[in-house]
């Protein structure tokens, strides 16, 4: 079992407590923090917490492959690339529980058709919607869009931006941070390499 397959594994028997325990959690952390969690303005955070942490870690409830089940083959033989590129996305530091946030960019080869572009933008936040790395998350999207779409090639570029290290640490705001990965002909071939940066870079 590869690495992604084995995290996935281990996510899907993950046991959620319930909300009153989440809620009890939050009332935890504010008190190690230093503050009072029976203060009128922290009375109602745990509840808002929990329901902040439903949204911003929905990818669990996501499966990429329902996302991608839908192929259009009528597009006049089309066989070139597909890029969508500006992707924003916002995810959360396994490491830190800090949000990273920044851009995909994603394009593959379609073999006998092609998916609805909103989907991929769909893909990008299913994973992005979870506890992160941003190299598992550079993976996971390509894998995802090979295994459901049986392409003959995935190109995929992440830039983003850690708060982990911006806000704390060695406090360098600004820094990006780059991940990327190839398959099939991206991979083989760097002419298709430097078609891909070339469109997504826009020269």
């Amino acid at each position: 079992m590869d690495a992604i397959a084995d995290t996935e594994d281990r996510r899907d028997k993950a046991v959620r407590p319930s909300r009153e325990e989440a809620e009890a959690a939050v009332k935890t952390l504010i008190a190690w923090a230093g503050d009072d969690p029976a203060r009128e303005g922290l009375l109602e955070t745990p509840a808002r917490v929990a329901r902040a942490y439903a949204e911003l870690f929905s990818g669990y409830d996501g499966d990429p492959q329902l996302v991608l089940d839908r192929v259009f083959e009528d597009v006049a033989g089309y066989a070139d690339p597909v890029l969508v590129k500006d992707i924003a996305f916002h995810s959360h530091c396994e490491h830190h529980m800090l949000p990273f946030y920044g851009k995909a960019h994603v394009a593959y080869f379609p073999e006998g058709g092609v998916v609805g572009l909103s989907k991929i933008a769909r893909l990008v936040d299913i994973y992005a919607r979870r506890l992160q790395t941003q190299e598992t998350m550079t993976a996971q999207i390509a894998d995802a869009m090979e295994s459901a779409l049986g392409t003959g090639g995935v190109a995929i570029m992440i830039e983003a931006e850690h708060l982990c290290m911006s806000m704390r640490g060695i406090a360098k705001a600004g820094a990006q941070t780059i991940t990327s990965r190839f398959t099939g002909a991206f991979k083989d071939n760097a002419t298709e390499q430097a078609r891909f940066w070339t469109m997504v870079r826009g020269r």
